[in-house]
């Protein structure tokens, strides 16, 4: 834990902006270094100039191989695409158009020229693509849109991401991914500068550009999702912070266009972030399910805020952090619990046999909550991805994982988007309070009554390159242990028993804890997510079982 975490960073904390531009355009990634070489992750390919993995060449490249890629599926519609407020967001905008344009590429840019959330490219997309007709999404055939936007999501100030969203709206398969990264390596070696492309200008007057109103699409949409009157008719009191993120305008204007007695907190934008308090390794970071980086908000609602309800969104509002004024900043897990059981105790649109999706670490509260609601849940690998085709048909009528991340159905059960939503979940917090009476801590506390209380944890344990490698790949035999914490092992997985995909990693369970065990991509550690229902003390004991699985598994 660093010394000023939760604090208001300093002048030294903040990047040299000038410096991070400068490097995106004048350093040229090593070819040979794998640090350096475009790499999608569970959210596109992400790094920072600094250090040569964000750079000029890798967006010129990257996108000049998804339009080779989106050619080869038949993808000959609009792209839209979108930017949040991290500063290298906007060189990579402008790299990306230069490119679409001299492909010939029909592109949506923002017609306010402002900044974009990816749950409203994800929502343009899917317009595009026919939701809420009733013909449905099509996503395959000619004249399909697609997406990019342009975003590290919650990262620091000096990161950049770029990620693409093919027509289904959501997050690119690996298929789709290691495709266009293996073609963009590709392209960088053999002299990224031989690309096609125009000048922005250029690429801003093309025929084949076009405007798009992204703000006005989504908050005019929303109402069919979230109940806004009951909002406003309860008169629920909401403060909403963005964070300095892409959210910065849709909440005024959901605000307005609906009559909430709504507060945007912080309207500031400054691609330094100087407003922020530090995350709790020092770095500044828009983690909005953190305490140290809401600690500004935390602070205001304690010191009598006069808001029932707030929230925070992280870069590109894909996340959501909701802060109670008797509970403070909720769990990301207890709220996914919380927004799961009332959803689906009120939206009576959705069809009887909708189910609950939510990644295998998240809390083991939300299986008790669908089993006492005679839901079906279905569990799967970590990544947004594995939601898509659920939410799409309107069979999962909610996806959500432990970081702070999940969409769900229109009211009347058709797709909303198939990407993170973290505006929609933060309002979802004022209709709860709005319809119940209740904040979504109270019916935290309830559910727990109900169903015990978890207490839940992730820590880093350090690991090799070749053991994480081999964790990734373990089997369920590889397990020889049969008693976890005091408790006989339950089961032993290697894939998601939802859909039957590897997860990459392992978990372990018994009847009241659980351990999951996955290599990080970029570390040489293996993250440990925990849970136990029989309080900290039991959860420590399941971390320290954990470790020693793990290294029996591993042969170390």
């Amino acid at each position: 834990m660093h010394e000023r975490a939760g604090q208001l960073a300093q002048p030294q904390d903040l990047i040299d902006v000038e410096k991070v531009v400068s490097a995106y355009y004048d350093t040229v990634p090593d070819v040979d270094d794998p640090g350096q070489k475009v790499a999608f992750g569970t959210s596109g390919h992400r790094g920072t100039s600094l250090n040569g993995a964000f750079n000029e060449a890798h967006i010129v490249a990257t996108t000049q191989a998804i339009v080779e890629y989106r050619a080869q599926q038949g993808v000959d519609g609009p792209l839209y695409i979108g930017r949040d407020t991290h500063v290298l967001s906007e060189p990579a905008w402008r790299s990306a158009l230069e490119v679409l344009a001299a492909n010939g590429v029909e592109v949506r840019v923002d017609a306010r020229d402002g900044y974009t959330p990816t749950p409203a490219v994800s929502l343009a997309i899917l317009r595009a693509n026919g939701a809420g007709t009733a013909a449905g999404v099509v996503t395959s055939g000619p004249g399909l849109a697609d997406g990019i936007v342009v975003t590290p999501s919650h990262n620091p100030p000096q990161d950049g991401g770029f990620k693409y969203n093919p027509p289904h709206g959501g997050p690119a398969d690996t298929d789709a991914t290691g495709w266009i990264q293996d073609r963009a390596n590709q392209l960088i070696a053999a002299g990224w500068e031989k690309i096609r492309r125009v000048s922005v200008e250029e690429a801003l007057g093309a025929e084949t550009t076009g405007r798009h109103d992204y703000l006005s699409m989504y908050v005019e949409d929303l109402a069919n999702v979230i109940d806004l009157d009951a909002i406003r008719e309860a008169g629920v009191r909401i403060g909403a912070d963005p964070l300095g993120g892409a959210a910065v305008d849709y909440w005024g204007e959901i605000g307005e266009r609906y009559g909430l007695n709504l507060t945007v907190v912080n309207p500031e934008v400054d691609p330094a972030f100087p407003f922020m308090t530090l995350d709790w390794d020092g770095k500044i970071r828009m983690d909005c399910s953190s305490p140290f980086a809401m600690a500004s908000l935390l602070e205001k609602m304690k010191a009598g805020a006069p808001y029932d309800i707030a929230t925070g969104n992280d870069a590109d509002s894909d996340r959501h952090g909701i802060v109670t004024p008797d509970a403070g900043l909720m769990n990301p897990n207890h709220y996914l619990a919380v927004a799961i059981s009332y959803l689906f105790e009120n939206r009576p649109g959705w069809r009887e046999d909708a189910a609950i999706g939510k990644t295998l670490v998240s809390s083991s509260l939300i299986d008790r909550v669908a089993t006492g609601m005679g839901r079906t849940m279905v569990e799967v690998p970590v990544g947004f991805k594995w939601f898509v085709p659920g939410l799409l048909d309107g069979s999962f009528g909610f996806g959500g994982e432990e970081s702070a991340g999940a969409s769900f159905l229109r009211q009347d059960g058709t797709v909303w988007t198939t990407d993170k939503d973290g505006i929609i979940l933060a309002l979802l917090a004022s209709e709860i309070l709005a319809v119940t009476g209740k904040s979504p801590s109270q019916i935290h506390a309830e559910l727990v009554e109900r169903y015990g209380a978890s207490s839940y944890a992730r820590i880093d344990a350090v690991a090799t390159r070749e053991q994480k490698a081999k964790l990734k790949n373990l089997s369920p035999s590889d397990v020889t242990a049969e008693v976890l914490a005091g408790e006989p092992i339950t089961a032993r997985l290697v894939d998601a028993p939802g859909n039957g995909a590897a997860i990459g990693g392992l978990k372990v369970t018994t009847e009241n804890a659980w351990f999951a065990a996955r290599p990080s991509g970029t570390e040489d550690v293996y993250k440990i997510y925990a849970e136990s229902f029989k309080g900290p003390e039991h959860l420590a004991e399941v971390q320290e079982a954990a470790k020693e699985v793990v290294s029996a598994a591993l042969g170390v």
